[in-house]
């Protein structure tokens, strides 16, 4: 088999079915592809739900690594842990890109066309989660029960989304406010919103897939 490459469908699907499968087998985890993080800015390819948030960025052959940079501040305001999924003609450049407590694997497709994947280094722990980041992965609506299960007032609650996160974040400290973003992530029934609505809008899931 000519091997001509790999692309970002193709690894996502290999490490989903060879790294990902006990975490697809908890029922304690949820396994989201293209996660919204910062209200759309950024989309993790893979992100993992369970005792910590982790997300995985996918680089294939024929991705570029010009949004990388970018990328590491977007993802590292947001997760415990990230690891990036590079394919060998990027592995090199992307070490100088990424923080030392990203993990990292590299992808090689082998001469029958199996995908294979080789820890370099394994993620550790984000020592910099942004607390208001970790708010905007709520659905308004989830944002608006925890702060009415706090105590807060009704009329604290009417506030758009942006209040509704700011409010929460001066209540909670930083470990229960990720608790709290877990299990309201954990819990959703359906991640796609009903109707493709504005950004802008109050109603709209920041973290919707589309």
């Amino acid at each position: 088999m000519l091997n001509q490459g790999l692309n970002d469908s193709q690894m996502r699907a290999a490490y989903h079915r060879k790294r990902l499968q006990r975490h697809h087998s908890d029922p304690a985890a949820v396994v989201v592809d293209e996660l919204g993080l910062q209200h759309g800015r950024f989309r993790a390819d893979i992100a993992v739900v369970n005792g910590h948030l982790a997300g995985y960025e996918i680089k294939s052959d024929f991705d570029r690594l010009d949004r990388l940079s970018a990328q590491v501040d977007g993802y590292g305001a947001v997760f415990d842990r990230i690891t990036l999924i590079a394919t060998s003609k990027h592995l090199e450049e992307a070490v100088a890109l990424v923080p030392e407590w990203w993990g990292l694997v590299s992808t090689q497709q082998g001469p029958r066309g199996g995908i294979r994947f080789a820890t370099i280094r394994q993620a550790r722990r984000n020592p910099d989660v942004n607390d208001l980041c970790v708010a905007q992965l709520l659905w308004r609506e989830e944002a608006r029960e925890i702060l009415l299960h706090l105590g807060t007032e009704e009329r604290q609650l009417r506030g758009n989304r942006a209040a509704l996160y700011g409010l929460l974040v001066s209540r909670v400290s930083s470990r229960e406010l990720r608790e709290r973003v877990r299990e309201k992530m954990k819990s959703r029934s359906d991640w796609r919103c009903p109707a493709r609505l504005s950004p802008s809008d109050d109603s709209f899931p920041p973290n919707a897939m589309s």
